[in-house]
């Protein structure tokens, strides 16, 4: 069965220095089997194809393939650890702002999958591949079920980030620095909100880019741009939030039951007596990439 490269088109993780003949040999075969086992779920369905008949299809026992692969899932959606140092190695850097640093991650993840668009003999075949891609994710419970559970592990990733990166940007005097993210532990609901925010604009990539390809923004450069713009809009919301410290005046840890609105980061309508928030951004797990 030929195979497609498509690891090409997904993040990678950053080549060895000097990578020995037993890990290239361990890095290559763990691509055949993701390439392999993709194609096999793209032609029959994910349910229809069993872990022993991809082994086979390798020439590898049902047990190698367990070896590099936890789950039966993880042999197609397999860049999860890859984004999650990378989420958390840009959160780390305090010269760019949070948005910043996931725009970047975010862009390298784009250029990858445009390049590999633009390398292909047929450009609209490989743009169709992607979409049978998305839609077999997308209709197969057991692996939205694994994305969800991916998506979550992400958000835990960036809110333990922005949490350090809080603590080192507080003030010798305990106050918050022009530009801190919010303040609090990974669990605190300023750090928590601002996790799940960063993560969904993976969410606005992955539908900004099934909904060029669905329309036929096949051409790699045209692509690149319209996604971008988009992701970039999406960002601009956050922005003003996120990289300015949304309600850093919260004392997080301090709740003593009730709070007034001005001091949850709502604002109350006159004469209503019930509040509404200041903005009408909603991010929730709900709307993560699937």
């Amino acid at each position: 069965m030929t195979t497609v490269d498509w690891s090409a088109w997904r993040r990678q993780e950053p080549a060895p220095g000097a990578e020995g003949l037993r890990e290239r040999k361990k890095r290559l075969l763990r691509q055949r089997l993701s390439d392999t086992a993709t194609e096999m779920f793209l032609e029959r369905g994910f349910d229809a194809v069993r872990v022993s008949e991809i082994a086979r299809a390798c020439d590898v026992s049902e047990k190698t393939v367990f070896n590099h692969f936890p789950t039966k899932e993880s042999l197609i959606l397999d860049r999860g650890e890859a984004t999650s140092a990378a989420l958390r190695a840009g959160l780390a850097e305090t010269d760019r702002s949070p948005v910043e640093a996931t725009l970047e991650i975010l862009a390298e993840e784009l250029h990858t999958l445009t390049s590999w668009l633009a390398a292909q003999d047929d450009p609209r075949d490989a743009a169709a591949r992607i979409g049978r891609f998305g839609a077999l994710t997308r209709s197969t419970p057991s692996l939205r079920a694994y994305h969800l559970d991916m998506t979550e592990r992400l958000v835990a990733v960036a809110a333990e980030a922005l949490a350090r990166r809080g603590e080192g940007a507080r003030t010798e005097d305990g106050g918050d620095r022009p530009g801190s993210p919010p303040p609090g532990p990974a669990g605190g609901p300023e750090v928590q909100i601002a996790a799940i925010a960063l993560v969904g604009l993976w969410s606005v990539q992955y539908r900004s880019l099934a909904r060029r390809l669905a329309e036929g923004t096949c051409a790699p450069d045209r692509l690149h741009e319209a996604v971008t713009a988009d992701v970039r809009r999406a960002a601009a919301l956050l922005a003003g939030g996120i990289d300015t410290g949304i309600d850093t005046s919260v004392a997080c840890g301090t709740d003593t039951g009730t709070t007034s609105g001005s001091e949850t980061g709502l604002a109350t309508p006159a004469g209503t007596g019930r509040t509404s928030p200041r903005t009408p951004v909603h991010p929730t797990v709900q709307n993560m990439p699937r």
